[in-house]
């Protein structure tokens, strides 16, 4: 199949979030499992020539190469585009983001024909490429070369739309009439995602159990009614974890590299965390890592209202992250007031997540919602024990034979859960077994990539 792949941003080029690092890898193994496969994302100000080999297609397109042939091609628009940030700055969003990923939208399916490219999929991510089965089905279905393409919609998470003022309606180009209750419209508003949804021909997510939650009234955020309408064409289909990058057996990041034959190298790495964040040496106090986003999304309001016990558990916990100010603060008063016990790291630092992934004992990941995750599986990879809320990719990818889950979202449910943990963790055997159950998960992306092939092929026969 030829498969064309549109997205807002893409690993290594550009990234903001997971949303780059599915890009940047799904394609590589759609490629690897014999489809033909191409790239199409904006020209954002730091995709430049001094980083990146750049070809020049036309006046405004380019591409570069990823792989060993898969080409990512570039559309350019100074105005829209030559920016520090992707979608916003400190003052918020953009202002003109409709107009700058409408552009891209109508500019995507134009560069299809200019490459001669008839794609048989479109694979569309986000709201920001959600215009592109609504431009494809009210405008160019009707020239012969588009008519035969199909849309594919991955969701990464219902929390962001693409909301608009209804005013800003005429910049799309489209009729009035596809603004109402069966096209655009939103409250009055101009929602992107939702046109992606009505006029794709089918629609993932990144877990199954998201998949589920998201046709619900909590998770949906307004569009949960629409989603139940489309239930038989959405599915979820998990993101896979890029092997290359986390490997403990190559990982140049950590002091001692091991496998799941070689468990009793890991404690080298749980030593030196603890030196690297003046902890107390100690092999047998258990390690909880976390590396995240400071958030409420990511389960930081129970973990605040839990620290003061937490902290008496007899353990250390290792935090990286930044975010929101409120816990920052919190976090800070935490890490005074027990002294040995946390380290607090507020900033992004690469090297410290891999020697915390590998160093720790259990990775504390208590996310109020977690559309698929990408931290259990890492922690997975290197035999850390994640402990999870029940909730989205979370609940796909840990059970009881190689972590712990809890499904009470409170200060008390995450205490009972890693009180459970520390218990296990004091069976030495007990623990060894999780261990290797642990890394023998296979989530690689291979195994997703062939799931979207399916997939790709319901929505050909469509």
């Amino acid at each position: 199949m030829k498969i064309a792949v549109l997205a807002s941003e893409v690993l290594p080029f550009a990234k903001t979030g997971g949303l780059a690092d599915v890009v940047g890898a799904l394609p590589l193994a759609l490629q690897y499992c014999g489809q033909e496969v191409i790239v199409i994302m904006p020209r954002y100000k730091c995709v430049t020539d001094s980083k990146f080999k750049i070809n020049r297609v036309s006046e405004d397109i380019s591409f570069s190469v990823i792989g060993k042939d898969l080409k990512v091609y570039f559309i350019e628009n100074s105005s829209y585009f030559a920016r520090d940030g992707l979608y916003g700055d400190k003052n918020g969003d953009y202002k003109d983001n409709l107009e700058r990923f409408s552009f891209f939208c109508r500019r995507a399916l134009d560069l299809l024909k200019e490459i001669n490219y008839p794609a048989d999929i479109l694979h569309l991510h986000d709201w920001q490429a959600s215009l592109i089965p609504v431009y494809l089905k009210n405008i160019y279905a009707a020239k012969g070369f588009y008519s035969r393409m199909k849309c594919v919609l991955t969701i990464h998470n219902t929390g962001y739309q693409g909301i608009f003022e209804k005013e800003k309606f005429a910049k799309l180009g489209l009729s009035w009439d596809l603004f109402g209750i069966n096209g655009l419209e939103f409250y009055g508003k101009v929602n992107l995602l939702k046109g992606g949804i009505i006029f794709s021909d089918f629609i993932n997510t990144v877990s199954p159990t998201y998949a589920k939650e998201i046709q619900t009234k909590d998770f949906g955020f307004g569009l949960d009614g629409l989603l139940r309408e489309r239930k038989e064409v959405l599915s979820g289909i998990l993101n896979g974890l890029d092997y290359s990058v986390w490997d403990p057996m190559v990982d140049k990041f950590i002091i001692q590299n091991f496998s799941a034959e070689t468990l009793e190298s890991k404690v080298f790495n749980k030593e030196d965390l603890q030196k690297r964040c003046g902890l107390p040496l100690n092999k047998d106090i258990p390690v909880l890592g976390i590396v995240s986003r400071l958030a409420e999304q990511k389960g930081f309001d129970v973990l605040a209202e839990a620290l003061s016990k937490l902290c008496k558990m007899g353990l250390q916990l290792v935090i990286l992250g930044t975010g929101d100010l409120k816990y920052h603060q919190i976090l800070k008063n935490a890490s005074e007031k027990y002294p040995g016990v946390i380290s607090l790291n507020l900033k992004f630092d690469d090297p410290l997540a891999h020697k915390i992934y590998a160093g720790s004992d259990i990775f504390l990941m208590p996310s109020k919602y977690e559309p698929c995750g990408l931290g259990q599986l890492i922690s997975l990879r290197y035999g850390t024990i994640p402990l999870v809320f029940k909730t989205g990719g979370l609940n796909d990818t840990i059970n009881a034979k190689n972590g712990f889950l809890f499904s009470d979202y409170s200060k008390d449910g995450l205490l009972r859960a890693l009180d459970h943990a520390l218990l296990v963790f004091k069976n030495k055997a007990k623990w060894a077994c999780l261990m290797t159950n642990a890394m023998n998960c296979n989530f690689s992306w291979s195994i997703s990539a062939g799931k979207y092939i399916k997939l790709y092929a319901k929505a050909r026969a469509r």
